[in-house]
């Protein structure tokens, strides 16, 4: 593909705007024709963006134009429906929510547009044909890709589930857990059996899981999840628990079968760090099992495979590039 996917991104002066933008500018098939940032504008985006001082001289808009392939929406959750509702978007332009308007399936249709779920290792060929992606939430990927293997086979009952998140993951806007002097040497259980995600969570795992499916209310009956604001900055490690007679081999070649063809997502026996997957869009998966009880844990970066790398992800996918394009990123390590 030779010709440039022309962009325009509402919200971005944010965390995930940043990142898209980062993404974007090193897009070998991507140009960035607006950004849009009511608090910003006419300021230069490098002005917001510190590290993109000297690789990026767009200025933030007040508004958007039509001469646009795709917009990106990264305003917050509950933006999205009132920025559609109140503008007029030509049938052409595909839009990417990185919010949870669109998420469920009885949200998936607002003012003429259908969302399709925007995770690949499920939805891939559903994406390909989109004209619209609800993109998923960062705690909910990392949960369904340690679950959905199993859930193909209907191997899933209760699951009980634990994940801690940096500091990003809250936002950009100031609160009382995001100042560094409350999240420094700190942690804390937040939403503990009512996070937002286990919605858009258990609406996946149905999807596969037909013969048995979980309960459809997000009330945390079927998946227990507790999740914890972390002391750092990005990244989520999630580690999913549930009983099963399979042997480790067995379940190692189930989960290895079905991301055989998955190009971010991987499965080891290997203990796992944040550190491997920070700064990209990868989703690492380590199995392991003690008695009956399996323990699956799995490690992304909430910024990038949790939000704005996977959104880049999907939309390579809708306009026919190879997944990983501009993507190839290199973990921070060190």
């Amino acid at each position: 593909m030779n010709q440039l996917i022309r962009i325009g991104i509402i919200g971005g002066a944010g965390y995930t705007g940043g990142e898209l933008i980062r993404i974007l500018l090193r897009h070998p098939h991507a140009q960035i024709c607006f950004v849009q940032s009511s608090s910003n504008a006419g300021k230069l985006v490098a002005e917001v963006h510190g590290d993109l001082v000297g690789e990026c001289d767009l200025l933030f808009a007040e508004g958007h134009h039509q001469d646009i392939d795709v917009l990106f929406l990264c305003s917050g959750h509950g933006q999205a429906r009132k920025f559609i509702a109140e503008n007029s978007i030509d049938r052409h332009i595909r839009i990417i929510d990185l919010g949870n308007d669109f998420r469920l399936h009885e949200d998936s249709v607002f003012e003429g547009r259908s969302f399709v779920y925007g995770l690949p290792e499920l939805n891939l060929a559903q994406i390909a044909t989109a004209e619209n992606i609800a993109n998923p939430g960062c705690f909910a990927t990392a949960i369904q890709l340690g679950l959905l293997p199993l859930a193909a086979k209907g191997l899933l009952g209760k699951v009980h589930t634990t994940g801690i998140t940096g500091s990003t993951g809250a936002g950009q806007a100031l609160s009382a857990t995001s100042h560094f002097s409350w999240r420094q040497n700190n942690v804390q259980a937040y939403k503990t059996l009512t996070h937002q995600h286990l919605g858009e969570i258990t609406e996946s795992i149905n999807q596969l899981q037909q013969l048995a499916p979980l309960h459809k209310a997000p009330s945390g009956d079927a998946i227990r999840f507790v999740p914890w604001r972390g002391d750092f900055a990005r990244g989520i490690f999630v580690s999913s628990m549930l009983e099963t007679d399979l042997q480790l081999d067995d379940l190692v070649a189930i989960y290895s079968a079905f991301y055989a063809n998955a190009v971010f997502t991987h499965v080891t026996t290997n203990a796992l760090h944040l550190k491997q997957v920070v700064n990209t869009n990868k989703c690492l998966l380590q199995i392991e099992k003690q008695g009956d009880t399996l323990v699956v844990h799995s490690t992304i970066d909430n910024l990038l495979k949790g939000a704005s790398g996977q959104a880049v992800q999907n939309m390579n996918i809708m306009f026919g590039l190879k997944e990983q394009t501009g993507l190839q990123l290199k973990a921070s390590f060190f």
